[in-house]
């Protein structure tokens, strides 16, 4: 017993290293200059827009059927409610305490992308993975396809939480409605920009940079400008019939909105908060998965109708597994830069102890206590989670690990000042470099998992 105890602690110590050293080498992509701030906005831009979605289509769809889709439901229930369970709690203790304002979403929104990802493929090469398998005829590659997606559903909850109710969280209720009345003229004749495609670690500032850009290309004098790479390849008649139809559409759009009673566009407003590219990502996944000649062309065995497993199905594999490395790389750079700012004493901001130490204490140790003692009681004593310790073990890791890098884009959507911002990068350095105390977490959930298991 003590050598299996110490092999899995070894095991999860291994996988969070090597969680620690991929951050370590986008650190060191930013002290060499290999990767600059702009450049990370655009990777990171790129990774939420493309990969991550496509890394849903792909993961969900092909492990959603007609018969298993409802061992999901439970996943989508435990999400939301750790989740809002965590906003009300961290709302309490920041007013309780006096608090900063970015302690409550520090407190409901951690890592549920990249992160646990990568962590779940790096204990499937530490070999711990292989105690949870289902079956006999179980894999451990089937196994990790099943964790990942069940990771990402959960992620969908946590994107859309952060999106939606992040900003009033940071206490920015009043900054961006300033920001929106100072731009509103400037948006009253062109498509306004939402949180459909949403920057991934920017701001809604730098979301409207993209209108800057656009504003350049409905100049009539534009076939006289020089050619960039942001000109249009299609012939000038195009390009300006395409402006006119989108701005009329736009206007025609805006003035039927503005009809609406209060309320419904209250609530419409609301509800568009929700709607971003993972969650389209993750939606049509779903449908690929549950209707059955979907299914079968797009995950099936080519010489079996699998007309578009082979070419279409594989190309989005591959840039979806992109994803998970490529954004731990791009947090590193990002604390990279706020290692400089420390270093160089820009705006310097302090982080306390006492907000330190309870979003540690709240994400290593009692989210950690709360979702093993829960879900083993479900697995071991009801039949409302699937017969899967994969499931069960993700289960258990979701409510935990440190806060998400989109804390800093919350408090540059919440217009927080520098000094703020900068608490909130020290705070997260701190917070990544603690991560590997999620291996406690790991040997437990094991633990637990087969513990619960019918054959244990």
């Amino acid at each position: 017993m003590p050598n299996e105890l110490l092999t899995s602690f070894l095991g999860a110590i291994q996988a969070s290293l090597s969680v620690l050293l991929v951050i370590s080498y986008g650190v060191i992509a930013a002290q060499f200059d290999i990767l600059k701030g702009d450049s990370t906005k655009q990777i990171s831009t790129l990774c939420v827009r493309m990969f991550l979605p496509a890394l849903l289509i792909t993961n969900v769809g092909s492990q959603l059927h007609a018969d298993t889709g409802i061992r999901y439901v439970p996943i989508l229930i435990w999400g939301l409610f750790y989740a809002l369970a965590s906003m009300l709690l961290g709302y309490i203790m920041t007013r309780v305490f006096k608090l900063p304002s970015w302690v409550t979403p520090a407190i409901s929104f951690n890592n549920t992308t990249a992160l646990p990802l990568l962590l779940i493929e790096s204990l499937s090469a530490t070999g711990i993975l292989d105690d949870l398998l289902a079956s006999e005829t179980d894999t451990t590659s089937a196994a990790l396809n099943r964790a990942k997606s069940y990771f990402l559903v959960n992620a969908i909850i946590g994107d859309s939480l952060t999106f939606a109710l992040g900003p009033k969280l940071l206490d920015g209720e009043e900054a961006p409605d300033k920001k929106k009345d100072e731009d509103q003229g400037k948006q009253d004749h062109r498509p306004a920009r939402g949180t459909l495609f949403p920057h991934s670690g920017g701001s809604s500032a730098e979301a409207g940079n993209g209108h800057a850009e656009e504003d350049g290309h409905e100049d009539d004098d534009q076939d006289t400008e020089e050619a960039n790479e942001q000109t249009s390849l299609l012939p000038g008649p195009v390009v300006r019939a395409s402006l006119a139809a989108e701005r009329y559409g736009y206007v025609q759009g805006k003035d039927k909105f503005e009809k609406f009673p209060k309320w419904l566009q209250s609530f419409l407003e609301f509800a568009y908060a929700f709607l971003h590219a993972p969650l389209i990502g993750a939606v049509t996944g779903a449908i690929i998965g549950l209707v059955p000649p979907l299914h079968k062309a797009f995950f099936g065995d080519p010489n079996s109708g699998g007309i578009f497993t082979a070419w279409l199905t594989d190309s989005v594999k591959q840039i979806g597994g992109l994803f998970a490395a490529l954004q731990v790389v791009v947090v590193g750079v990002k604390l990279s830069s706020s290692l400089r700012k420390m270093k160089r004493g820009e705006d310097s901001g302090t982080v306390p102890w006492l907000p330190l130490t309870f979003v540690t204490i709240m994400r290593f140790i009692v989210w950690p206590a709360i979702s093993i003692a829960v879900i083993y009681l479900f697995a071991s004593r009801t039949s409302l989670l699937d017969n899967d310790p994969i499931l069960w073990f993700a289960m258990m890791l979701m409510p935990t690990g440190p806060p998400a890098m989109k804390l800093t884009a919350l408090a540059d959507v919440s217009g927080s000042n520098e000094q703020e911002k900068m608490s909130i990068a020290k705070f997260l350095c701190i917070m990544y470099t603690i991560s590997p105390l999620i291996c406690f977490t790991v040997v437990g959930s094991v633990k637990a998992c087969k513990a619960a298991m019918p054959n244990a």
